[in-house]
């Protein structure tokens, strides 16, 4: 049985990117045996991932893709466990290449995307692997390709946290890519009203009557109360609506931008990695605490 060296540990760990003692047991489970050391870990790495897959992935990054001619783009957000796992060059490599083949074969879901060929397998292969050599969870959570009217302009900010894709007719490439960055800052929910989902429409409506109610306003004012604090909203949380981040005045908006370039928004995507994902808080005090009392 040949002796497992630290030497011998860090060249498993260099060949499969394995974590440390996961090389070791291995090597030792092998007896130093390189080549039963790297299946023993397939194995186990196999496991490892059917295991994580059960873990929360709020982490992760938004990968762009846009062709040469600026008429077609995708935007995916891919997610992992940790905002560590999210700087992984493999990660991000996989990010990258998800968009690629989103922009190149229109998948019309995630399950059609995740048995799409790639690299010697597929999608599906591809992740359930990655996760076994790092160890976390990796999810692809959404995508969404832009046929564009007009050219379109990406923008990724954060560390790759955010990513939005807008398309606009008839802009300059200064003015497009000052409406992706805005979307970004401003994250607005829709083009214009007829994108606003109606049932957030009536919560404001109910809440703006209530507080109206509470502050002693007569009923007959209620509605028009009510509906100005819907028009207020939705200049909140329109594109078209929103006043312009860069505006000197402070007052211009979006629209009003587009207007006077001559241009107009057709369509846009924003993606906020993790946004609506519900993350497990975790309070370590307390699971210290409970650990010592089970022991005790």
């Amino acid at each position: 049985m040949a002796e497992v060296t630290a030497a011998l540990v860090k060249e498993l760990r260099e060949k499969t990117d394995a974590p440390m003692m996961e090389c070791k047991k291995a090597l030792a489970e092998a007896g130093g045996d390189m080549t039963k050391a790297e299946e023993i870990l397939r194995v186990k790495l196999g496991n490892k991932a059917s295991k994580a897959a059960a873990r929360v992935a709020a982490e992760g990054v938004v990968a762009i893709n846009v062709d040469t001619a600026e008429m077609l783009g995708a935007i995916v957000e891919v997610n992992s466990e940790t905002d560590f796992v999210a700087k992984n060059a493999d990660f991000l490599r996989f990010a990258s290449d998800l968009a690629s083949l989103i922009a190149a074969r229109n998948p019309s879901d995630v399950q059609e995307l995740s048995s799409l060929p790639l690299g010697t397998g597929t999608v599906e292969t591809v992740r359930t692997g990655l996760i076994g050599k790092i160890g976390e969870n990796i999810s692809i959570r959404r995508f969404a390709r832009i046929l564009a009217r007009g050219k379109l302009a990406s923008y990724i900010h954060g560390g790759s946290k955010i990513g939005v894709l807008v398309d606009v007719v008839d802009g300059t490439p200064e003015l497009s890519r000052d409406i992706a960055m805005h979307i970004a800052a401003s994250k607005p929910k829709s083009l214009d009203a007829t994108g606003v989902p109606s049932d957030l429409l009536d919560t404001e409506r109910r809440i703006a009557v209530e507080k109206a109610r509470e502050a002693g306003k007569p009923e007959a004012m209620l509605d028009r109360i009510a509906e100005g604090t819907v028009q207020k909203y939705l200049r909140e949380v329109t594109l078209l609506g929103q006043v312009f981040v860069k505006a000197e005045d402070g007052k211009q908006t979006i629209e009003q931008l587009l207007k006077a370039s001559g241009a107009s928004v057709k369509d846009f995507v924003l993606y906020v990695v993790g946004e609506g994902i519900e993350k497990k808080q975790t309070d370590f005090a307390a699971e210290v605490a409970a650990m010592a009392t089970a022991r005790a």
